[in-house]
Formats: C-alpha cells, sequence, structure tokens
C-alpha cells in the first residue's frame, strides 16, 4: 500500500475502529495470560461526550491498549448507568411535547416508555467513545438496569438489611420540589443569591422582654421549635430554659443551650427550625427532639402544610414557600416584631441586603428545601471502616498521594448514606408494607409475603434507588456476581455460568480505577466500601484521580460563560489521534489541564510529521521489521538510534507504570519527532542514497525499519489509528499493531561510544544553526569554520562527521580561521570559529542586537515591577497574573537569546 501524500485522520479512524470491533481485538482469548481490568466509570445512558469524558477515558484506554501490548488479558468493562432523574426527565419532556405527563400512565407503562427510549436513542456517548478510539470489550456491554446487574443490587439491599446496616429513617434531605424527590450533594448546584437578612424580636413567654434572632428565611418560623444561644455567651445566661412565644403561631418554644450559636454573629440567638435546615437539626436533636416529633411545615411542591400542633393560621396553608415568606415578613412587621436595618446612610430598611450561598437542584434549577422525610439510609459509618484501612494500608494506592488526606477526613466524619429516591424509574426498592405499616425486605414478592406469612395483603415501597447505590457494585456486578459467586468450582458450573465465576475470579479486583476527583466520594468510596464488604477484597489496587479540564485561560467551562469545548468537533477538525495526545500530554498528576486548542493542532502536526516519516521510509526502501530485537549494527548513527530507541522504552515503561501520562507522552514524542524524524532520517539519507555503500544502506534501512516499527508500537496506546494505518501501510504483517507485542528494554542494545559521538554531532550542528539564526545569516549561505582547542577525539569525530556536519550546518571545516569578525560556538572543549565579514554586516548586527536586548530587558523589568507589586497580585484575575508571569518569562528568554548571539560576535 502506498501512503498518501495527505494524511486524513477520517478516512482511517471509522474503518479501523469497524475493523477492530468486529474482529474481537478489544478482547483477544487470553485464557491463561496474566489478566489486567480497568472498569469505566459508567456514562448515563442520556450522556454525550464531553471533554471530561475524552480526558477520562482516552487516560483508560492508554493503559488498556499497553496492556494488551504486554500480552495481557486486558479487560475494559463497559457499559451505562440508567441515570435516573435525568432519564426519567428526558421522557417526561416528550410526553409534554405532546401533552402528556407521567402521571397520564401506570408506572408499568411509564416504565416501558422509558425502555423503548433507551433502545432507540440512549446510548449516543458509547457512539461517541468510538470516535476517541476507545478499545472497550463492547461485546460484553453492561447496564445498571440490565437483569444481572439488577440481581446484583436486590442482593446487596436485602444483605445489608438483614445485616442491619440498611434501616429506613426520617432525617433531613435535599429535597427537589421541582422533581418531589430526595437528591445528593452532588446533584445541588449552590449559587450566589442576592437575599435579604432579616431580623425579629421574638417575646419571651413570661413578658419579661425579648430576644433578638435574624434569618435569610422568615417563613421557616412557622415550625420554629427553639431558639438557641452560646453557654457561654453572659448576655443570655440568664435566658436558658425560659421559653419564647413565636408571633403569627403562638408555640411556646425553649430557649437552649448550643455552642453552634456563635457570640459574633448577629445577636448571637438563632432560631432553631429542625425540620428545615441541616444544622437545626442536629441542634434539635442535642436538645432533645426526637426526628418524629420535628415539625414539618411544607409538602413536596414546598407549600405550606399544617404542622402537628395546628398552630399555623389557615390563610397560609397552600401557600408557596416564597409567598408564604412575603406574607410572614408583612405580618411581623404589622405586627412590630421586625426590627429594620438602618444603613451606613442611616436609612430605614425592613432587612439587611446580603449575598446568600442558595442550594439549587442542577436539573430543575428550582431552590432546594431541607425537608424532613422518611428513607431509607446505609450505615456508612460501619462501612467506611475497611475502607479506611484499606487505603492507609496500601491496599489501594491514591494517586496522586495528596488526595488520601481528603479521603480520610470524608470518611471519618461520613454520615447515613440516603439510598432512597421518589421516581418511578430505577432499582424499585424491594420492601413491602402490610397494613399496619409493618415492613418486609426481600428480593421479590414472594420472599416478602414467606416473611409476613399468609393473608396479610402487601404493598411495595414506590421509591427507586439512587443510581449512586448501584454504580457502586460496577467492579464486581459486572463480572457476574451474585451468580458468579457460588462455593462450588468452576468446573461444576453449565458453561455460561463457568465462564462467569472465571470472569469474576480472574479480573476482580480490578487493577485500576481512573475518576475525576469530583466523584471520589460518589463513586470511588462507596466502590471501596461495597467491594470490601461484599467481595472482601479491595474493588482495585490503584486509584488514580485526575483533574479538570479547563478553558485555555484557565476558567471553569460552563455553558453560560460560553466557553465549553466539543471534543467531537475537535476531532472532526483534527482527528482523534491529536486529542487523545493532547490530554495525555497535558495530564499532570494533581492538575488541572488548561485546554488550548493551538495544542490539539500542534500534535495534529506531530502525526503528519511521523505520516511523513514513514512516507520517506516507504519511498526509501525501508518497510517492516521481522524482528522485535534490534538488528545488528556498525554504523555509529545507526547503534545510536537501536541506543536511543531503548532507552526511550525504559523511560516509557517507567512513566505508565508510575502513571505519569504527561511525562509518558513527552518521552515518546520527544523521541519520534526529534531523535528519529529530525536528526536520524536527516543523517541517514546519505546512506541510502543512490551510490551509497550497499552494505551500510542495508543494514540502516534494517534499523530504520525497526526503529519505526518500535515507535509505532510505542505510540499505539496515545495514537491509536494513525500507528495501525502505518503499520500495516509499512508491509505485510502476521498480526495488527493493536495485538502487537511490546518493545523489549534490552540494555544490551545500548552502546555508548556510538551515543556520545551522534549526541555530540547534534549538538554541534544545533549550535550552530542557532548562531546562524540568532545573527541572521542568510539560509543558503555557506561558513568556513576552524576548530580551535579541539582534542583528539574532537578531530576524528570532525573527520567521520565532515560529510554530515557539512551538509546539516552549512560549514566547510578550515586549517586557519579568516580574519576578521567571526561568531563563535563552543562545543564540550572546542570552539568553533565562523568567520562572518562579508557574509552580514557585523556593525549593524551589533546595533540591531543591543537594540533588542534592551527592548527585551525593558519589558522583562517592567513586568516583574508588576508581579511584585502586591496590589497588581492581590487584585487582578489569577489568569492575569499567569499571562504576565507567562510574559516576563518569554521577554526574560529573549534577553538571553539575544545577549547569547552578540557574546558569539566577540
Amino acid at each position: 500500500m502506498t501512503i498518501d501524500k495527505t494524511f486524513d485522520p477520517a478516512a482511517i479512524e471509522a474503518r479501523w475502529y469497524k475493523y477492530w470491533e468486529e474482529t474481537g481485538l478489544f478482547r483477544p482469548e487470553r485464557p491463561d495470560a496474566e489478566p489486567y481490568t480497568i472498569v469505566i466509570p459508567p456514562p448515563n445512558v442520556t450522556g454525550s461526550l464531553h471533554i471530561g469524558h475524552a480526558l477520562d477515558d482516552t487516560l483508560q484506554d492508554i493503559l488498556i491498549r499497553h496492556a494488551r501490548l504486554q500480552g495481557k488479558d486486558a479487560l475494559w468493562v463497559v457499559g451505562n448507568d440508567h441515570a435516573g432523574i435525568a432519564t426519567q426527565m428526558v421522557v417526561e419532556r416528550q410526553l409534554n411535547a405532546k401533552g402528556q405527563k407521567r402521571t397520564d400512565f401506570t408506572r408499568d407503562e411509564f416504565v416501558a416508555k422509558i425502555w423503548e427510549w433507551k433502545e432507540e436513542s440512549g446510548g449516543t456517548i458509547n457512539r461517541q467513545l468510538r470516535r476517541l478510539g476507545a478499545s472497550c470489550d463492547w461485546a460484553n456491554e453492561r447496564f445498571t438496569m440490565d437483569e444481572g446487574f439488577s440481581k446484583a443490587v436486590l442482593k446487596v439491599f436485602v444483605d445489608l438489611y438483614n445485616q442491619k446496616l440498611l434501616y429506613r429513617d426520617k432525617r433531613l434531605v435535599n429535597w427537589d420540589p421541582g422533581l418531589k424527590t430526595a437528591i445528593s450533594d452532588l446533584e445541588v448546584e449552590t449559587k450566589e443569591v442576592r437575599g435579604s437578612f432579616w431580623h425579629f424580636a421574638y417575646p419571651l413567654a413570661d413578658g419579661s422582654g425579648t430576644i433578638s434572632v435574624a434569618t435569610t428565611r422568615p417563613e421557616t418560623m412557622l415550625a420554629d421549635m427553639a431558639v438557641a444561644v452560646n453557654p457561654d455567651d453572659d448576655r443570655y445566661k440568664a435566658l436558658i430554659g425560659k421559653k419564647v412565644r413565636l408571633p403569627i403561631t403562638g408555640r411556646e418554644i425553649p430557649i437552649v443551650a448550643d455552642e453552634h450559636a456563635d457570640p459574633t454573629l448577629g445577636s448571637g440567638a438563632v432560631k432553631i427550625t429542625p425540620g428545615h435546615d441541616f444544622n437545626d437539626f442536629e441542634v434539635g436533636k442535642r436538645a432533645g427532639f426526637k426526628p418524629a416529633d420535628m415539625l414539618n411545615m411544607l409538602d413536596a411542591e414546598a407549600k405550606v402544610v399544617q404542622t402537628a400542633d395546628g398552630l399555623i393560621p389557615a390563610d397560609y396553608i397552600g401557600m408557596d414557600r416564597f409567598d408564604a415568606r412575603k406574607k410572614v415578613v408583612e405580618r411581623l412587621k404589622a405586627d412590630g416584631v421586625l426590627i429594620a436595618h438602618v444603613d451606613k446612610e442611616g436609612v430605614e430598611h425592613d432587612a439587611e441586603p446580603r449575598t446568600i450561598q442558595t442550594p439549587y437542584g442542577d436539573r430543575s434549577g428550582v431552590v432546594i428545601e431541607p425537608w424532613l422525610t422518611d428513607q431509607w439510609y446505609v450505615d456508612a459509618e460501619t462501612l467506611a471502616g475497611p475502607a479506611l484501612e484499606a487505603v492507609r494500608s496500601g491496599a489501594i494506592k491514591v494517586v496522586p498521594e495528596s488526595w488520601t488526606k481528603t479521603y480520610y477526613n470524608w470518611l471519618e466524619n461520613i454520615q447515613p448514606w440516603c439510598v432512597s429516591r421518589q421516581l418511578w424509574w430505577g432499582h424499585q426498592i424491594p420492601a413491602w408494607y402490610d397494613a399496619d405499616g409493618e415492613v418486609y425486605v426481600a428480593e421479590d414478592e414472594a420472599g416478602a409475603q414467606a416473611l409476613a406469612g399468609p393473608g396479610k395483603t402487601l404493598t411495595r415501597d414506590t421509591d427507586v434507588l439512587d443510581t449512586w447505590f448501584s454504580s457502586a457494585l460496577w467492579p464486581f456486578g459486572t463480572l457476574g456476581w451474585p451468580d458468579a459467586a457460588g462455593q462450588q468450582p468452576p468446573e461444576a458450573y453449565e458453561e455460561g455460568a463457568k465462564s462467569q465465576a472465571s470472569l469474576l475470579q480472574r479480573h476482580y479486583p480490578n487493577d485500576v480505577l481512573i475518576s475525576g476527583f469530583d466523584i471520589l466520594f460518589f463513586w470511588d468510596a462507596r466502590m471501596i466500601m461495597q467491594g470490601l464488604h461484599f467481595m472482601g477484597e479491595v474493588p482495585f489496587k490503584t486509584l488514580y484521580l485526575h483533574g479538570l479540564v479547563r478553558a485555555a485561560d484557565g476558567s471553569k467551562m460552563s455553558k453560560s460563560k460560553g466557553n465549553t469545548v466539543d471534543p467531537l468537533g475537535l476531532i472532526d477538525k483534527y482527528g482523534a489521534d491529536a486529542l487523545r495526545f493532547t490530554l495525555s500530554a497535558m495530564e499532570s498528576q494533581g492538575r488541572d489541564i488548561k485546554l488550548d486548542e493551538k495544542r490539539v493542532e500542534g500534535y495534529r502536526n506531530f502525526a503528519t510529521k511521523l505520516w511523513n516519516a514513514a512516507r520517506f521510509a516507504q519511498s526509501n526502501g525501508i518497510v517492516a521489521s521481522t524482528t522485535l530485537e534490534a538488528p545488528a549494527a556498525t554504523l555509529p548513527v545507526n547503534r545510536w538510534i537501536v541506543a536511543e530507541t531503548i532507552k526511550t522504552v525504559q523511560a516509557l515503561d517507567l512513566a505508565i507504570a508510575d502513571l505519569r501520562y504527561d511525562e509518558a507522552a513527552n518521552t515518546i514524542y520527544q523521541f519520534a519527532w526529534g531523535s528519529f524524524c529530525d536528526w536520524y532520517i536527516e543523517l541517514t539519507k546519505p546512506l541510502l542514497a543512490e551510490g551509497a555503500d550497499a552494505a551500510e544502506a542495508a543494514e540502516t534501512r534494517a534499523v530504520a525499519g525497526w526503529a519505526l516499527d518500535q515507535i509505532l508500537v510505542m505510540l499505539h496506546p496515545f495514537m491509536p489509528f494513525i500507528t495501525e494505518e502505518l503499520w500495516h501501510a509499512l508491509g505485510d504483517r502476521p498480526y495488527d499493531i493493536i495485538v502487537a507485542k511490546w518493545p523489549m528494554a534490552d540494555a544490551r542494545a545500548i552502546d555508548p561510544a556510538a551515543a556520545q559521538e551522534i549526541d555530540w554531532l547534534i549538538r554541534l550542528v544545533s549550535e550552530v544553526r542557532a548562531a546562524r539564526t540568532g545573527l541572521n545569516v542568510p539560509p543558503g549561505a555557506r561558513l568556513s569554520a576552524f576548530a580551535r582547542d579541539a582534542g583528539a577525539e574532537t578531530q576524528a569525530r570532525l573527520v567521520r562527521n565532515a560529510a554530515a556536519i557539512s551538509r546539516l550546518a552549512r560549514i566547510d571545516m578550515v586549517a586557519e580561521p579568516a580574519p576578521g569578525g567571526a561568531a563563535q560556538v563552543v562545543v564540550d572543549e572546542a570552539t568553533f570559529v565562523l568567520p562572518l565579514e562579508g557574509v552580514i554586516d557585523l556593525d549593524a548586527e551589533r546595533a540591531r542586537l543591543s537594540k533588542g536586548i534592551v527592548a527585551a530587558e525593558k519589558e522583562r523589568d517592567s513586568l516583574a515591577n508588576r508581579l511584585n507589586n502586591p496590589a497588581f497580585v492581590e487584585k487582578a484575575k489569577p489568569e492575569a497574573i499567569e499571562k504576565a508571569r507567562a510574559d516576563h518569562a518569554d521577554k526574560a528568554q529573549e534577553a538571553e537569546r539575544l545577549s547569547a548571539a552578540l557574546a558569539r560576535l566577540g
């Protein structure tokens, strides 16, 4: 196959991916090989590929492709999360567009419509992952609602319940009045909102005075149950134990001592509404209120309902919470209870203006309400113990290690985990109730009926499980658990179960989990807890947490800012290989990525460079290598490239083992572009030219073909498409590159003497080229050069490499230097004098360089003064400070470069 003149990524990507998948090359049959396993963080079935997915999945694919090349039984488990809220919203919106709503259907009818949508429209992101080149085991794709996985979810729920690690309780949750369900912290988006801070004077029940409280949510006073003061606050010590009579409701509530009240904030007294505030809930419990006795004043739509004591006036019932807020303030103002706020100008206002951190549902856009409801909870504190020990003992290695402190802090202070959601789509909770409210938990209704006994009518719990509950089982639920977890040996199973048992035994625990740090608690830690509890082993040996992908200026990407990046758009423009390489080259442990499209364009140029190098090889008779070991070589330049190849393999192996993606990408980039394409090809052109020594040409072709093969294999995990295309273009192969053999890091093939000589040659040519460029020597001008103080080894090298030096540096070595001005280049002990008389105007060049130095130093110093100014550093935006630092570095470098050029003129 003749390699086309132009590299066109789109022409090769779809073709190769289809071939890999259809021929089963993502999971070749290797039953006796060492297993290697990664599970994909299951994207929502409603999702589409965003740049965070592209990073996460590229990092995983690099490890899987590398393991596959090492001959391992590499399994990348793929699948989707059923995404309870998101999926239900998609289908409800479709119904709304037709003038229908969910409640027009039975639960079963609505769920059937979701399954119908899933089959027709779900899984868009899976097709997009293929565009990225993700080599997942699609033949064994999983879904968190498929039959086998659902069985695992039900078993875990029932087992945890029977072990008294899962229970029903009345507690506060994040309630979304728009979706009418509890949601997790991850689904709460906090925004800064301009609001108000009202101050009220609550009268003491004995008529002896008032106590001042402040709130941003006046409507909640309809369910106040206490006023808290700090026990060390001398102003209120005499009031502790007394009662307050609430305006509007007339409810008498106690003044309690609690350290939650901060004497330095406001009046130091805090109204306590335990049924509608997370902090107040804890204060209420400490004050002796049982959750069942805490007052609730809102329904599922955040409208006012009557409290248990019946004290809310009838005209408030049914009001929206924000309408009730206005009514409460008006009433308290009319009753003289409102304390006016006086501004700096002495003007009175009903409230103090204040910026308030307000929680919103990330999908509904509605203000979240802390709401006291009956929900199902997991005893996360008990499960957290072994999970803490797993990381402390090193059973799980966290990379970067800095995240362990955050992990410990969260697990050491973990709260009960609310796992129920008020939705129709999801794993319906396997709990049934009789007429008396007694609960029976079993995997199916028959099991629940057996527990309840005959004659009792049972009704199933209508809630479903939080999707994080099911996804916490992903590392083992996807491998066939619980069916494959029996005590019988594998040979006792039927064929299907036998393979499942083998899969679970071989691939649990997984090797690495790659995840964004933002789901460390919601997913990663919960997988560790559930894996240890149900499998008795950690779910993965290494946890790698990557940062966020940010805009080029370092700001967080958001649709509202209009600075999001579409990975598919970048793939269309530059190719998947260029995007993948960009993400890996910029992935530095513990740091966010500032994605600049110019970097993607640059790595597209890298792909083109490699393409052209392969075209050069093909046109010069360099073909596919037939050996994994380096061919025999006698010429220094060939021995040098063999040594450089081996050193690159060694460095790459180390970087990948340490999960240093940026180092790994930079290692292969520098070798492929610099050592091979720029230097080796240029240095060997004379050896391959017509009339060259036949034996030397044959050796060079063999070595070049071998080195190029090694580059393609090493680069394959990062840039799979171009490497597979060139692999086959260079000759007939017994296998595809995706299942080729990883290069051998054989240190015996390294020749130090050859490496030193070619390194010296490269440094000499580079220094001469830099001098020529810096002094504006015309590119076509040939210069003479004299080597002063050159030792015997340098002189011998000059003779052996005379042709290469003449061609690449465009200089001719002479015995004596010509008189007049000259540039000087120092390489090791020798000084190379390059006479410039008649080639350039020396005085004009000195003047140009001097002027440039002054200008560069002036800008450098001006930027340094700005960066040293505390006012600038404190007030400027982070991106402005970073730009100033970058500009300062550029100007400092420019001044050094011009100074070096002037110094060369002597």
